[in-house]
């Protein structure tokens, strides 16, 4: 038995044949279009390519970037997807099907931190919390060995944890959210205020901006941090710093053993591991007096989300 595993990210969109044990045999990727027909049909073509080499394949899982309802079929919202609000989406890829398969919709963090738990740094954990440090901050919960979606589907949206009162505005247009203080957007800001500053400092971020610090991004941060650059570690320890105080606060409410941290700025390791173990220790209600969850990097790679996908769609 294969699956269609469906990663529908902000610009591309990849497809992967899954065979029994998750593991991907046959992939494409397409560039992501923003109407939501043509994501439709995109998927339902390479379906039907797929079905020229495997004609087993008893399920499609997508992976999407936006709220999915309780029903895993309908999309409640979505800032990439105009069209995504309170969207049949299951239903759309379903009818351009020549041979019907269910579609099973999930959303891209709880996929990604599914694919962690069954193949990657979440195996052997009970309850497991997946941070996705990007260009924002998504979640996932398993609780009990099971992913947590909460009454409506809407649960682990943990970068909109209200963290700061009266802070920053979030894109979601709340203020003060995680997300604000833990994301590559963070990393850039905290590294752009520092140059401001301490100019004395910034010799080699200014180099790697070509002098321009509004063009600084994030993996020229990632670059300086790990040459061991002042600035570029002061940032690394402000988001780290952010991220041990929102662990702290899940755990207040969810007492998970585990912690995978994911996304492009988990790069650098240990130089975003270690200001968030610590900030982690420090900010946990009775530290000193209950076992600490393991915090460790994820391991499943970009292709966590198709995997997760996959084995969602069976179960």
């Amino acid at each position: 038995m294969h699956t269609l595993a469906v990663d529908i990210g902000g610009t591309k969109v990849a497809v992967g044949v899954c065979d029994e044990n998750d593991t991907i045999v046959r992939s494409w990727t397409v560039p992501t279009e923003n109407d939501a027909d043509r994501i439709n049909e995109t998927i339902a073509g390479l379906y039907e390519k797929a079905l020229e080499s495997f004609d087993d394949i008893a399920a499609i899982g997508v992976s999407a970037a936006g709220n999915v309802k309780q029903d895993r079929r309908t999309v409640n919202f979505s800032a990439n997807i105009p069209a995504w609000i309170n969207y049949d989406l299951s239903g759309h890829i379903e009818d351009l099907l020549s041979k019907k398969v269910p579609v099973v919709v999930e959303n891209d963090a709880n996929c990604a931190g599914w694919g962690e738990y069954v193949h990657g740094a979440g195996k052997g954990s009970t309850n497991m919390v997946m941070l996705t440090v990007g260009t924002g901050l998504g979640g996932a919960i398993v609780l009990n060995g099971e992913l947590y979606r909460g009454s409506f589907g809407m649960a682990a949206e943990l970068g909109h944890l209200p963290m700061v009162p009266d802070g920053d505005t979030c894109g979601c247009g709340l203020r003060g959210c995680a997300e604000r203080y833990v994301s590559g957007s963070a990393l850039e800001r905290f590294a752009k205020a520092a140059i401001r500053r301490r100019p004395k400092d910034a010799t080699r971020l200014m180099e790697l901006c070509n002098g321009n610090v509004e063009d600084l991004r994030g993996p020229m941060i990632s670059r300086a941090a790990q040459e061991g650059d002042v600035l570029g570690l002061y940032a690394f320890n402000k988001i780290g710093e952010w991220l041990g105080r929102t662990m702290a606060a899940i755990s207040a409410v969810l007492d998970p053993d585990l912690y995978v941290i994911g996304g492009g700025v988990i790069a650098v390791g240990d130089i975003l591991l270690e200001p968030a173990r610590q900030a982690y220790d420090r900010f946990l209600q009775a530290s000193a007096y209950r076992p600490h969850a393991q915090i460790v990097a994820a391991q499943a790679g970009q292709d966590a989300g198709m995997i997760g996908a996959a084995n969602l769609s069976v179960r």
